[in-house]
């Protein structure tokens, strides 16, 4: 396995544990016996956690906005794009696995600076969007006229974080879809 291919599978492992487990709650023996190499090759290409966990917050970062991007260029109404960037909590959990975001900050006081530094980029990203989107919807009429674009992100956001916990908690992923419908209808006309 190349370099790149196996940065990339030590990346692809470690957000899965981080979304399963926590960011604390696995090793690079995890890492290890999952990828089915030696500790110290991972530190060949991650010399510590930090390092890795650094990495694995930037790539998913690049990734995530790219999918940002393609949701703001689809013909949709704000009402389909907020329910479109529900989907991508409700597709995690789906599949077993918490929103990174979410699970990074759940253990945020236990994360190195730099990490922490990361994340809250990486809910800044969130909002920033959102509330690009309800700008926009206000502009086209779409939503509530009396919206508060600023603080509807951070409500739209806090609901899909929190439903994703209770989902998880409950082990059921379709316990997201009533706040994700109910904050939307809230939010759009």
């Amino acid at each position: 396995m190349s370099t790149v291919d196996m940065k990339s599978a030590l990346l692809a492992e470690a957000e899965t544990l981080v979304r399963t487990v926590g960011y604390t709650a696995f090793s690079y023996a995890d890492l290890s016996e999952r990828v089915g190499i030696r500790k110290a090759s991972i530190h060949h290409h991650f010399p510590t956690k930090e390092a890795l966990g650094n990495a694995l917050i930037d790539a998913y970062l690049v990734r995530f906005t790219v999918e940002l991007e393609r949701l703001s260029d689809r013909r949709l109404d704000t009402r389909g794009k907020l329910a479109a960037y529900g989907e991508f909590f409700a597709g995690g959990l789906r599949d077993g696995l918490m929103p990174l975001c979410g699970a990074l900050a759940a253990g945020s006081a236990d994360l190195p600076v730099s990490m922490q530094k990361r994340v809250e980029r990486f809910f800044k990203t969130h909002l920033a969007w959102l509330e690009k989107e309800l700008r926009a919807g206000l502009a086209r009429g779409d939503v509530r006229p009396d919206l508060k674009p600023d603080r509807a992100a951070v409500l739209m956001l806090s609901t899909l974080q929190g439903a994703s916990l209770v989902a998880w908690a409950l082990k059921d992923a379709g316990a997201i879809k009533a706040p994700l419908r109910d904050i939307v209808e809230s939010l759009t006309v």
